[in-house]
């Protein structure tokens, strides 16, 4: 595993007139135990992203432009419809029919990270289309796979209506309507008990940790967004300023920490249980990358700084940091420092007294 941890980048598998499809490949090992997936939906302009459901829970990510998205959840007869932006998350259960479509004049750029334990391959979405025709690399939609007899039968319809409706539409996966599509402002007074909670904007949110100079943090657990208890995942977006370090840190709940730089650049380094670093990495916009449970990852932003948006595996993850006034290290009796470290009072002492008010995020060294 540790050979296969490095950050990689999406490679685009569909493109059409309305939009792009990237995705991480899942020959990225870690992925397959890490039982995660991830991908990358561009729509441009008029791009229609045609219904479908998949077999796995998913954190969408809005990274650019605004838009819309539509879901129908499991055991629902309610289409919720939201206007989404720069910021959004929006958390979808597995088996829940979405649709997303790009009303901007600038690209939707949505990043998807999900979690696929119920699903047909680890670390691979199965998604299913409703509709659309064959094209390469992309099958047909569902309604394809039915006979004209069956569908006619099912939707009260003639063979030759269902012909007409099931063949009409040529383009698959992303399509640009001929015309742009309006919805009515009463689409969004539709309520389904448990599903109003689904979307929450990110960059709106209180902060959890702000440090000046250093960096800031917002959480994203299922107090914030109840819906989360369903996926069973936890998010937060992190802004580190140039220069500055986020301390070295784990997740201590059996968590792994699935993380998608949005921009900016910076270095990573992991290390493992026999004290290996499997990770030492340059990164960029656009890589991703997995923390496996209870491995220790530490950031430092280059000089425009670096932002990035996490998935976690826990609902409500808890972190440990080995640095800052929160180190667990300042938890430990200074005895016990002194004789695992194997160095006198003083020097225990000094690696103490440093750092006693910084949280998780540390300005740039003034030497």
């Amino acid at each position: 595993m540790a050979a296969n941890l490095g950050p990689r980048q999406a490679e685009e598998v569909f493109r059409s007139e309305g939009g792009r499809v990237e995705v991480w490949r899942n020959d990225y090992e870690i992925m397959k135990v890490a039982n995660v997936c991830a991908a990358k939906v561009v729509l441009y302009p008029g791009g229609l992203a045609l219904p479908k459901y998949c077999d796995s829970a998913q954190i969408y990510y809005v990274l650019e432009g605004c838009g819309r998205v539509g879901v129908v959840f499991p055991g629902s007869e309610i289409e919720h419809v939201r206007k989404v932006r720069h910021g959004a998350v929006v958390a979808i259960p597995e088996g829940a029919i979405n649709w997303w479509y790009n009303e901007g004049q600038t690209d939707l750029v949505i990043l998807s990270l999900g979690e696929t334990s119920k699903g047909h391959r680890r670390g691979e979405y199965t998604n299913f289309y409703l509709f659309g025709a064959s094209q390469e690399k992309c099958n047909n939609g569902v309604v394809h796979g039915f006979s004209a007899e069956f569908l006619a039968h099912a939707w009260d319809l003639d063979e030759i209506t269902v012909k007409q409706l099931v063949e009409a539409q040529k383009g698959a996966v992303i399509v640009k309507p001929s015309e742009a599509i309006e919805f009515p402002d009463s689409v969004h007074e539709k309520i389904d008990a448990g599903y109003e909670e689904f979307v929450y904007n990110v960059e709106d949110a209180e902060l959890d940790t702000d440090v000046k100079n250093g960096g800031r943090v917002a959480v994203l657990t299922s107090e914030k967004l109840p819906f989360l208890k369903k996926l069973g995942l936890g998010a937060d977006l992190v802004k580190l300023d140039p220069g500055a370090m986020c301390s070295p840190g784990f997740s201590s709940d059996a968590a792994y920490q699935v993380t998608y730089i949005v921009r900016g650049s910076g270095r990573v380094q992991v290390v493992g249980n026999e004290g290996i670093r499997v990770i030492e990495a340059e990164l960029k916009a656009g890589d991703f990358f997995i923390v496996p449970p209870f491995f220790i990852v530490s950031k430092i932003a280059g000089k425009e700084g670096m932002e990035w948006f996490s998935i976690i595996t826990s609902e409500n993850p808890i972190f440990a940091n080995l640095g800052g006034k929160t180190s667990v290290l300042k938890s430990l009796s200074p005895q016990i420092i002194s004789a695992s470290l194997n160095v006198p009072k003083e020097l225990e002492q000094k690696l103490r007294g440093r750092r006693t008010n910084d949280a998780v995020f540390f300005p740039p060294s003034r030497s």
